[in-house]
C-alpha cells in the first residue's frame, strides 16, 4: 500500500500529538516537521526519524510530502496554510483557521482554485457520543430541540500566547452547536473579559438563538481548578449528556436512563485518518473549510458582542 507522505508544521504540544498519530497510522509517512525553534524541531525529528527544518517554504519544496498539517500559533495559522495551499499540498489547518474571517475565506479560495482538500481542526466532531447526539436531534429521537449547554473549562495551559479563549477554546463548541443541529444562528450575544490574563479574555459567556427559537448557551474560561469538558442537550422526550473526557453518554427519558456503550476512541487518530481517507479517496471531509470560516465568524462575533455590549445579529 502507497502511504501518503506527510509533514507537520509547529513541534508545540499539539504538533507532537499530529506527529505521533501520523507514525502510528498504516497509511501515512510522515517526512518532516517544522518548527521557528529549530532545536524543537530536531528534538521531535530524532524521535521519530524525520527532517527537521525551521523554515516552512524549505521544506514544502519536498514533492514527496502531499499533506500537511498546520499546529503553529494562531496568528500565524493563516500564513503558514497559505504557503503550503501554494506550494500544492493538502492542508489540515488547526482552530482558529486564521486571525480573521477575511483570511480564512481567502484559505477556501485558494483551495479550491488549487483542488485541493482544506479541513479544520474541530476534532470534537470525531467522538462517538457527539456523533450519537447529531444523529438524535436529526432523527428526533429526542424529540424537538429546545437547547444545548457547554462547558469547557480549565486552567489558563501557558502554551497560549497569542488569542483569547474564544477563539481558542469556546470554537470548538460553537462548531459543535453547527455539528448538531445542522444550522447556523441568527443572533450571537456574549460576556467576555479577563480576570487573570490581561492581554487576552480568559471567560467568555455566549448565547446563540436560532430561526425556530432553540437556544446554545457556551461557557468557557481559563479561570478553574480542573479541566471540565461536558455537553447536554435538551430535547421534548429526551435530555442527552456527554462528558468529552471520558466519552461516557446517558439518555435521560422519562421512565428511564440509558447509558448506551460507544467504543472509546481517540478523536484525533480519527481526525486524521479521516483526513488522509478523504485525500486519497477523492471525498469531501467532514469537516470543511467553509465550516471553519463560519465558526470564526461566529467567535468574531462574540467578541464584538460583548464589547458593543448588544447582540450581533449574522449574515445569512
Amino acid at each position: 500500500m502507497t502511504k501518503l507522505g506527510v509533514a507537520v508544521i509547529g513541534t508545540g504540544q499539539w504538533g507532537k500529538n499530529h506527529a505521533r498519530v501520523y507514525k502510528e497510522l498504516a497509511s501515512t509517512e510522515l517526512l518532516a516537521v517544522c518548527d521557528v525553534n529549530l532545536q524543537r524541531a530536531k528534538s521531535m525529528a530524532n524521535q521519530y526519524g524525520v527532517k527537521a527544518y525551521s523554515d516552512s517554504t524549505e521544506m514544502l519544496k519536498n514533492k514527496d510530502i502531499q499533506a500537511v498539517n498546520i499546529c503553529t500559533w494562531s496568528t500565524i495559522l493563516y500564513q503558514e496554510a497559505s504557503k503550503a495551499l501554494n506550494a500544492g499540498k493538502h492542508v489540515l489547518v488547526e482552530k482558529p483557521m486564521s486571525t480573521t474571517p477575511e483570511q480564512a475565506r481567502q484559505l477556501v479560495k485558494n483551495a479550491k482554485e488549487n483542488d485541493l482538500h482544506l479541513t479544520v481542526g474541530f476534532l470534537m466532531r470525531f467522538i462517538p457520543g457527539l456523533q450519537l447526539i447529531r444523529q438524535s436531534v436529526e432523527n428526533k429521537k429526542i424529540g424537538e430541540l429546545v437547547s444545548v449547554t457547554t462547558k469547557r473549562v480549565s486552567q489558563w495551559p501557558e502554551r497560549i500566547g497569542d488569542v483569547g479563549v474564544v477563539k481558542d477554546t469556546a470554537i470548538h463548541d460553537i462548531d459543535v452547536m453547527r455539528y448538531i443541529s445542522q444550522q447556523d444562528p441568527i443572533s450571537v450575544y456574549a460576556k467576555v473579559g479577563s480576570k487573570r490574563i490581561k492581554k487576552f479574555e480568559d471567560y467568555a459567556q455566549i448565547m446563540l438563538t436560532y430561526k425556530n427559537g432553540e437556544t446554545a448557551f457556551i461557557e468557557s474560561n481559563w479561570l478553574t481548578p480542573y479541566k471540565t469538558r461536558t455537553i447536554i442537550t435538551t430535547g421534548t422526550e429526551a435530555i442527552m449528556r456527554l462528558d468529552y473526557n471520558t466519552q461516557d453518554l446517558s439518555i435521560e427519558e422519562k421512565t428511564q436512563t440509558l447509558q448506551p456503550r460507544l467504543q472509546f476512541q481517540e478523536p484525533l487518530k480519527a481526525e486524521l485518518q479521516h483526513f488522509v481517507d478523504c485525500i486519497v479517496n477523492k471525498k469531501k471531509p467532514v469537516v470543511t473549510g467553509e465550516d471553519g470560516v463560519k465558526a470564526l465568524e461566529i467567535a468574531t462575533a462574540a467578541i464584538e458582542s460583548s464589547v458593543k455590549n448588544k447582540a450581533i445579529h449574522l449574515k445569512k
